[in-house]
């Protein structure tokens, strides 16, 4: 039914032989674009190292009011969408679902690709990283959540990665195993991650037991909506027609990501009625924010209308059938979900904490802005996904599954 790409008894010398092959094989395009994102990478890693040197205060536009920038949403972006990579492949090799098996080996490199992109962008943002790495062993703190949350997505890359070489070797009950607790790791650190917002009294427009909840449903339409994106590109990028059973397996996708879309899209609605009818406070004014102030066009035009309503509609217009379309529509929701972040970690902050006492200088939401640096380590991040995906497709030749998987 799949490719079956297995040598017994192949040696080192010949599997590196292949790999060479693989890397000949590309286009100039292909070598330019690779080019293009290693240049973001590395532009973000220097602009990275030099707000650890000369201080993130200097070369960050984040203050003692508004701590969180850009930095920490779009960490995020890239950890909640390898939680959904994690959760929707496993659908197939761990649940024993069909039309889901084609997915396995490329969606389990791209969650171990994006927690890792997660990673670059919060070591840019924390001041000593290395010194995090240490007291998060040493010293453990088990009353907190991003403690939980850093050392559940460090167990989880280390798992998938396992599972990655399971599948690899066809040691597909070790690769179960892998997965399975890999998915359990991903859901636990997603809803701490969640909780470290959703927990805050102080912060109205975060607090409540819902985020967990929404987090874990819109990690989902990621998942779906990224798995379609790459798979689509993939093939465009190694020359080959999409076959019969990834074409059944994008479908799924599809239909998991149009559940996904209903699930958050409810989960939106009645936040922000339920914000809006309740007592005027920081979260009124949040939503206002949203709704008719200064982050409207982010809020209507990105997070509603980019990632919610278009891709709705393409995904059900494209009938499962329509590549481009469906393309399309998971392009849209990439990028809309981009802004879905950064407003939820923006206009958290952007609420004055003194808002509801009336404390003068504490009456408008507070401004932020990227600093270049911050930018750039942004694109960095998305410079190391680029990177590693285009390599990754002709390092393990397409990802392509066994006949009896």
């Amino acid at each position: 039914m799949y490719q079956n790409t297995r040598s017994n008894g192949l040696t080192l010398n010949g599997l590196e032989g292949q790999i060479v092959s693989r890397m000949k094989s590309g286009s100039n395009r292909y070598f330019l674009v690779v080019m293009i994102f290693g240049l973001m990478m590395l532009a973000g890693s220097i602009a990275g190292l030099m707000a650890t040197v000369g201080g993130h205060h200097v070369y960050y536009n984040v203050n003692r009011e508004l701590a969180w920038g850009v930095l920490i949403s779009t960490y995020i972006y890239f950890v909640v969408t390898s939680t959904g990579l994690c959760l929707v492949s496993s659908i197939g090799h761990i649940f024993g679902v069909e039309s889901f098996m084609p997915l396995a080996k490329r969606a389990v490199f791209l969650a171990i690709v994006t927690l890792c992109a997660g990673f670059f962008v919060i070591c840019a943002e924390i001041k000593v990283p290395i010194r995090m790495m240490l007291y998060n062993i040493i010293s453990p703190n088990l009353t907190s959540n991003i403690w939980w949350m850093g050392t559940l997505y460090g167990v989880a890359l280390f798992v998938m990665i396992l599972e990655f070489l399971f599948l690899y070797v066809n040691k597909v009950k070790l690769a179960v195993i892998c997965g399975f607790t890999a998915a359990i790791g991903e859901i636990a650190a997603n809803s701490n991650l969640a909780g470290v917002f959703g927990l805050l009294n102080g912060r109205e427009f975060w607090h409540g037991a819902y985020l967990p909840i929404f987090f874990i449903g819109s990690a989902v339409m990621t998942g779906a909506a990224a798995l379609i994106f790459f798979h689509v590109l993939a093939y465009r990028v190694n020359h080959e027609a999409m076959n019969e059973p990834m074409q059944k397996a994008m479908n799924a996708c599809r239909k998991v990501a149009i559940l996904g879309i209903c699930i958050v899209s409810f989960f939106t609605i009645w936040r922000m009625v339920s914000i809006v009818a309740g007592e005027p406070g920081g979260a009124y004014l949040g939503a206002m924010a949203m709704i008719k102030g200064s982050y409207a066009i982010s809020f209507w035009v990105f997070e509603v209308g980019l990632a919610l309503i278009l891709p709705l509609i393409l995904y059900i217009r494209s009938k499962g059938t329509n590549i481009r379309m469906m393309l399309l529509a998971s392009t849209l929701m990439i990028i809309g979900l981009f802004f879905m972040r950064y407003n939820m970690v923006m206009v958290g902050q952007a609420i004055p904490v003194y808002y509801s006492l009336g404390v003068n200088g504490s009456k408008e939401m507070i401004k932020y802005f990227p600093s270049y640096l911050e930018i750039l380590v942004t694109l960095g991040g998305f410079g190391l996904t680029g990177f590693l995906f285009l390599l990754g497709e002709k390092i393990f030749g397409g990802h392509k599954m066994d006949a009896h998987h």
